[in-house]
């Protein structure tokens, strides 16, 4: 049986004196070399000694397992990303340094105890989708060794679905932190761009790049990267993260964006949709409220990735090596990279404003749902399919994910279930920037109702380790009702959604109050008047923001217009739009159209 190194289960062990680091790293270091000497996995581009690991693991003796949070924790790292003393090669021979220190995520893990065991396989410069992109040999797949372990953090997944380390890093631009979660059985975090340090990684596109986390669920995850998250004074592109807000992942309704019937795509495989649809019921089941949307802007932001000026941010990532040792690079890697040279100035500016309007197109979708659902893949691959067919497969691949980074969004691959090949299918959870922590809440307790193991390890998936505590979601929220221009789809609503605001319902107010369209403008304004008696029911939406956005917003509104008590047609008291009387003396009455929307429909 395959070692249980879960967080929680190590560190009860740990606690309890049972097991000691080092003990670990000897029962650890023997099964990596079986391992991979038994199915020719090539996991590993770089497999540390016992006596390395040893150094790491001795050096927490003494040391109380209270006092850090991963002590003892065995980790895997993308050998594309540096720690100190050990080859960084990228999967390129050739291109290999040694760093003097550890990448800034590295360092961090290590100091709150994580073991480091191995530089993991990898497509090539991260790129790649499919992970046999490599000089070291294509990485085969955790559960099944004819499949294509995704990629490009393909050792890095394959590693912690064997059971050969707690928690890996991997990088993700494209997919990759998330397609090889998908096939492992694994939970993999796409987090919001910056939230992690890229110092000391070897970048693909380093405007998309993030440091990316797999674990065998969403507690041990989380945990990673509460430890590693933050900015590092050194990394220009790390950034502070907006507030949290709303928690999704603790509310029992929420709202999930399903892409329409005729925008799934599944490449063949049928049993893609039934799979699909089985994790759309199980959110259902959780109190989730299933929203369909367009994913057509979605996927044309997707086709800018390898058409535009992030194929030149490739090649300008390792412009001196290519051009230096272009016979260095394996042979699909160069094709794709060498692309770059042909990407002119005008070019490039073209595609950032195409962005840039797609962007705004897909801006309006998460004011109506909370996060979005897709299929994590389409289809899982053969290793020779992939080799047959390296370019069309691949990009196939990432139908669902090439979209995300490019759009400032985060992410989280859940497992849900397994195909008749027995091999591991699952969902992708994307959402804001900074919703990180909302995900993970949210994926695990998907995770738990959804599959029987983790990985490719018998073991049942332990969801009680460290997740997100009510301090990061310590941003109260007010409720505030509208009945003007910040109606959903109107003009001033941006002013809500660019807050964090979130549309709770539709509601009437009680049959109380007037409504007026007031004199001045354009544009014309509504006036909501509370009035003794001649009122009615006045449509409403009820918003919900931050507290700490609230202010910024009321200051925003102009007299005669302000926020005060409004009674709602159930009589609870709410926030909202409310009107000096004095400012109706000239003003056209409207109630009797019922609301401001109503109203505008007849001035067409």
């Amino acid at each position: 049986m395959r070692l249980d190194l879960s967080l929680p289960h190590l560190r009860s062990r740990y606690l309890d004196g049972s097991l000691t680091p080092t003990a670990l790293v000897e029962a650890l270091h023997a099964q990596m070399l079986a391992e991979d000497a038994l199915v020719d996995r090539h996991i590993w581009i770089h497999c540390l000694s016992l006596e390395a690991m040893t150094v790491y693991a001795s050096a927490l003796q003494g040391r109380d397992p209270k006092d850090l949070p991963l002590y003892g924790i065995p980790f895997a790292i993308k050998d594309n990303i540096d720690l100190a003393g050990v080859p960084t090669t990228a999967a390129c021979p050739e291109f290999a340094y040694t760093p003097d220190k550890s990448a800034t995520v590295v360092q961090r893990l290590i100091e709150a105890g994580a073991i480091p065991v191995g530089k993991a396989n990898l497509d090539q410069f991260a790129t790649g989708l499919v992970g046999v992109r490599s000089p070291h040999g294509a990485c085969r797949n955790a559960i099944n060794p004819d499949y294509v372990s995704g990629g490009s953090s393909a050792g890095s997944a394959v590693s912690v679905a064997l059971g050969l380390a707690s928690f890996s890093l991997g990088t993700d631009t494209a997919g990759s932190g998330r397609i090889p979660a998908g096939f492992n059985n694994l939970v993999g975090l796409k987090p919001s761009c910056g939230r992690l340090p890229t110092t000391g990684v070897v970048p693909a596109c380093r405007t998309l790049d993030v440091v990316s986390i797999f674990a065998l669920t969403a507690a041990d995850a989380a945990s990673v990267l509460a430890v590693a998250e933050g900015e590092d004074g050194i990394d220009s592109f790390a950034r502070r993260m907006p507030e949290p807000g709303f928690n999704f992942g603790n509310a029992t309704t929420f709202r999930f964006g399903v892409p329409r019937p005729q925008d799934l795509e599944f490449h063949g495989n049928a049993e893609g949709l039934p799979q699909f649809q089985a994790a759309v019921a199980l959110l259902e089941s959780m109190g989730g409220t299933a929203v369909e949307f367009d994913l057509t802007p979605f996927r044309a932001v997707a086709t800018l990735l390898y058409e535009g000026p992030w194929v030149a941010e490739r090649y300008a990532a390792i412009r001196p090596f290519i051009e230096a040792k272009p016979e260095a690079l394996h042979p699909v890697t160069r094709a794709i990279t060498e692309k770059g040279i042909q990407i002119s100035a005008p070019d490039t500016f073209a595609a950032l404003y195409k962005l840039k309007d797609l962007a705004l197109q897909t801006h309006p979708l998460w004011a109506r749902i909370d996060f979005m659902l897709t299929p994590t893949a389409s289809t899982p691959y053969t290793i020779a399919a992939v080799e047959a067919d390296p370019i069309r497969l691949n990009s196939n691949l990432g139908h669902y994910t090439n979209f995300v980074n490019l759009l400032d969004l985060s992410a989280l691959a859940v497992p849900t279930g397994f195909m008749h090949s027995g091999m591991p299918c699952g969902v992708t959870l994307v959402a804001p920037c900074g919703k990180d922590f909302a995900l993970l809440t949210l994926g695990a307790k998907l995770h738990a109702v959804a599959v029987p193991t983790v990985g490719a390890t018998e073991h049942a998936p332990h969801q009680t380790g460290t997740l997100p505590d009510a301090k990061l979601f310590a941003s109260e929220q007010i409720q505030v009702a509208v009945c003007g221009a910040h109606l959903s789809g109107l003009p001033l609503n941006g002013q809500l959604a660019s807050r964090g605001a979130r549309l709770l319902k539709a509601v009437n107010s009680a049959p109380d109050y007037k409504l007026y369209a007031l004199p001045g403008g354009p544009p014309s304004r509504p006036g909501m008047v509370r009035v003794a008696s001649g009122g009615a029911a006045i449509a409403m939406e009820i918003w919900e923001m931050p507290a700490s956005q609230f202010g910024s917003f009321v200051a925003g509104i102009p007299s005669p217009l302000g926020i005060g008590t409004v009674k709602l047609e159930d009589s609870t008291l709410v926030q909202g739009f409310v009107c000096e009387a004095i400012a109706t003396e000239g003003a056209e009455d409207i109630t009797h159209h019922g609301g401001w929307r109503a109203f505008m429909a007849s001035k067409k």
